[in-house]
């Protein structure tokens, strides 16, 4: 196991979407979509809210099964997915899992023991030094702003140096400061080799950063593609207005 973003042989350098539906009850949250993504590449699922970007990070992260179709990890179909595929993906999620009675040192030291990391306390400076949190590591999270949580929560999905990293609104509540780390790292992220795929609905902050786009409107594909100038441009042309 390795921590600091250095990732090791894990199985796997793309993940490959083919004609994924979700269906809850009658409604179809995600229908027929086609989508790869590999190693180095920053993914934004775009599209307003209900496009089915959610249902899509949750598919990936193997907390939902498709109704059809398949989500293969390299060679390994989400049908066989186990602990040790799950131990290679990193989530930030709406809920942050911090725990506001412990300081920010201690969260991360917890999550870091929780993944077998040896050094957790070291772990867990190295990973507050990223965050931009090291003067507030021993301050309860419970006094920390969103923004700082948001920061926080995003190092402790990272700990355990996780080869998928999913991030659904991963902007949320910070200012401009922040973005500008929160981005570096992703950067950091698939320049080591990871694959990141994040959703927002946000096109200002996904512009430069994202390296491939997928855009969704009412749970369908619209474009899959290189991101290239003129985001918004291209998002209001096969969505709508932005």
């Amino acid at each position: 196991m390795t921590a600091d973003g250095e990732h090791p042989s894990l199985g796997f350098d793309r993940i490959a979407v083919e004609d994924v539906s979700r269906h809850f009850g009658r409604r179809r949250a995600v229908s027929r979509v086609t989508f790869h993504v590999g190693r180095g590449q920053i993914l934004g699922l775009l599209g307003p809210n209900g496009a089915g970007k959610s249902t899509l990070l949750a598919m990936l992260g193997t907390l939902l099964r498709p109704t059809s179709g398949s989500i293969r990890f390299g060679a390994r179909d989400l049908s066989k997915s186990d602990d040790s595929l799950r131990a290679q993906i990193g989530v930030l999620g709406h809920d942050l899992f911090l725990y506001p009675e412990l300081t920010a040192r201690e969260n991360l030291a917890f999550f870091a023991a929780l993944y077998g990391i040896t050094d957790a306390e070291g772990v867990a400076g190295r990973a507050l030094d990223r965050a931009g949190l090291r003067d507030r590591g021993d301050d309860l999270v419970s006094s920390f702003s969103r923004g700082m949580r948001q920061r926080l929560a995003l190092e402790r999905a990272l700990l355990h140096g996780p080869r998928l990293v999913l991030l659904d609104e991963p902007f949320t509540g910070l200012d401009d400061r922040a973005v500008s780390l929160v981005s570096e790292r992703l950067r950091q992220l698939a320049t080591a080799g990871a694959i990141v795929v994040l959703a927002t609905h946000d096109l200002d902050l996904a512009d430069g950063l994202v390296t491939r786009v997928a855009l969704l409107r009412d749970g369908r594909l619209m474009a899959d593609e290189a991101a290239g100038p003129n985001l918004r441009a291209r998002y209001r042309a096969l969505i709508g207005a932005a």
